[in-house]
């Protein structure tokens, strides 16, 4: 068929009127959510008292930093640092977007100053250094705030011999900020060595995604690993994988269970374990302090 008829065709097509029944529900948004794991509608209050997990297929849904810190530390006990710090534009780096207008837009949707979210907290009655990333912000790009902060929060737990716990989530280095950006990777990964030499116990949450260079650095040089059901961890993404070495990937390639039966994490936690587990954890390691 010519193409000439076929948009002829279409244009002769006949389309059914919509319906009243048809029209958008009264139900506002945010009521209900659809679970990509298992594909069903979900009500957003029924997961939600699931700390945003599928009652149906254990898919750990994405939280953002105030949420994840909500439901990992003790009730109150959480005090910010460092958060005055806010990226600048070094480069002034635009390409379709302007780097500085996108930092504005990820502070006003978030209300963060930045990706990742630093401060003293207990956990279980112990008491730790936290740093939680949050995906919503630029992807949780590592540039050099995100450096910053983390190289911060482990020279605060040296200074104070506190057991420092991170909560990861990145799509790696921030590319807005050019060499400035892959800087950080050296940066963190010192400040973990010195507190490892300290014997300071140091203990890495990987949530779902954890990529780039946030992994090729301080996420996986913890003491122990612990990863969320599911999440996508690695350096390159799966596809740029197999283009490289032009295989295909083994299934479930990158994530949490495949780099656990691999040798690269510790454990897989859900998430509604999760506070016990590293109260436990933390326990252990620093018993010798106590």
């Amino acid at each position: 068929m010519p193409i000439s008829d076929w948009f002829k065709a279409r244009e002769q097509r006949k389309y059914t009127t919509p319906t009243e029944a048809s029209t958008p529900s009264d139900v506002p948004d945010g009521v209900w959510v659809r679970c990509e794991g298992c594909k069903r509608t979900l009500y957003m209050g029924d997961l939600e008292r699931e700390l945003m997990v599928c009652p149906s297929c254990g898919r750990h849904h994405d939280l953002a930093a105030p949420e994840r810190l909500a439901l990992l530390v003790d009730e109150g006990t959480f005090e910010e640092v460092d958060a005055h710090l806010r990226s600048a534009d070094p480069l002034e780096f635009t390409s379709g977007k302007v780097y500085s207008e996108q930092v504005t837009a990820a502070e006003e949707r978030t209300g963060l100053n930045e990706a990742i979210v630093c401060g003293r907290a207990a956990i279980g009655g112990r008491r730790a250094i936290v740093g939680v990333m949050d995906f919503r912000f630029i992807g949780a790009s590592m540039g050099s705030v995100v450096g910053e902060k983390v190289t911060r929060a482990f020279e605060l737990a040296l200074a104070e011999r506190t057991p420092l716990v991170l909560v990861t989530a990145s799509g790696g280095a921030r590319m807005q900020e050019g060499m400035l950006s892959l800087m950080q990777m050296a940066k963190t990964a010192a400040a973990a060595a010195r507190l490892a030499s300290a014997g300071v116990p140091y203990v890495v949450v990987l949530t779902n995604p954890t990529m780039g260079g946030v992994t090729a650095s301080f996420a996986t040089l913890g003491d122990v690993l612990i990863a969320e059901p599911g999440a996508l961890i690695g350096f390159a993404g799966p596809r740029l994988v197999e283009q490289t070495i032009r295989k295909s990937l083994p299934k479930g390639f990158q994530t949490s269970e495949f780099l656990l039966e691999h040798g690269m994490i510790d454990m897989v936690v859900d998430r509604r374990e999760l506070k016990d587990r590293v109260a436990l954890l933390l326990s252990y390691l620093a018993a010798g302090d106590e």
